[in-house]
């Protein structure tokens, strides 16, 4: 398939990072609200689900406007949606919502901000990338506000290391996701990968989704869950998945896997500020140090990427 090589604008580009930011943080709080009312993995489960059902209008909508370069599709291609889907939606969306259950939004935050690292080292390990003398240095700065962050979680109540365990897979889920995605994201426009990955994990999670419905109408607790329940399931299903993954794979292909997912060092800032504010979580000198040094190391990696 082919697509145009022009790279977008800075504009652009800084407006659909700061949009992916964003919905990735308040996800961590719509998810902690979320599993106040729905057990993890059945929220876990209809936020998939819901995922994939919505990318199906989007994408006949985007196939009729011509966005989409081809429906047709090898057994590589479909091979490659599978493998896809699962490590971006069934491993990771999972385990996160299941993590953030037993952990705190701050200390699962600083999980998921050490993506970058978990990227890096398999970018470098499948030879997708190199890693160059500034890759390393501002790499190694942010895991050091990261690791601050976290040491400063440690003593937290609200979290666990089963809770810290669960999200560190789904980060792992989302680093292979990238590197791998990142091989064939040249063949596929965004909109293709984004509709096909969330098809394929609709269908892997679907039977989870469908027996966690069928034991909530049985049980009558189905029409007994809040609208806040709702709303954090829909608000993950739409923004978290739909939205911020076609905004992320079209990104995807104008930059290396680690230079992408250094942006995630962003996230245990903004989140750790969200819990704070509208879930009372801590605030502390350590968490404040920390995003410092993340942000520092960010900027490293951007202006040192050889």
């Amino acid at each position: 398939m082919e697509h145009s090589s022009q790279a977008p604008s800075r504009a652009a580009i800084a407006a659909s990072v700061a949009a992916i930011i964003l919905i990735w943080a308040v996800n961590f709080i719509a998810a902690k609200v979320g599993v106040r009312y729905l057990a993890p993995l059945t929220l876990a489960a209809f936020r998939v689900t819901v995922a994939a059902v919505l990318m199906v209008p989007l994408y006949w909508v985007g196939a009729r406007r011509g966005a989409v370069s081809s429906t047709r599709f090898s057994k590589d291609d479909l091979w490659a949606f599978t493998y896809l889907g699962f490590f971006s939606v069934v491993v990771n969306q999972v385990c996160f919502t299941v993590g953030l259950r037993y952990t705190s939004v701050s200390h699962a935050a600083v999980i998921v901000g050490m993506g970058p690292m978990y990227a890096l080292v398999l970018a470098v390990l499948m030879k997708l990338e190199k890693a160059t003398r500034g890759k390393i240095v501002g790499m190694a700065v942010a895991f050091t506000g990261i690791a601050v962050l976290a040491s400063d979680n440690v003593k937290s109540a609200h979290s666990s290391l089963t809770g810290d365990a669960i999200t560190f897979c789904g980060s792992m889920g989302f680093a292979m996701y990238v590197v791998l995605g990142k091989r064939v994201a040249s063949r596929y426009d965004s909109l293709t990968m984004t509709a096909f990955n969330h098809f394929a994990g609709g269908l892997l999670i679907l039977p989870l989704a469908v027996s966690r419905a069928w034991s909530l109408q049985r049980s009558g607790e189905l029409g007994r869950v809040p609208w806040q329940g709702w709303a954090a399931m829909v608000y993950m299903a739409v923004f978290a998945s739909a939205v911020a993954y076609l905004l992320y794979f079209w990104l995807l292909r104008y930059f290396e896997p680690s230079r992408l997912t250094a942006f995630t060092y962003a996230l245990p800032v903004v989140a750790t500020l969200m819990g704070i504010v509208w879930l009372g979580e801590a605030a502390t000198w350590g968490q404040a140090a920390g995003g410092v040094l993340a942000l520092a190391g960010l900027y490293w990696v951007e202006v040192g990427r050889g």
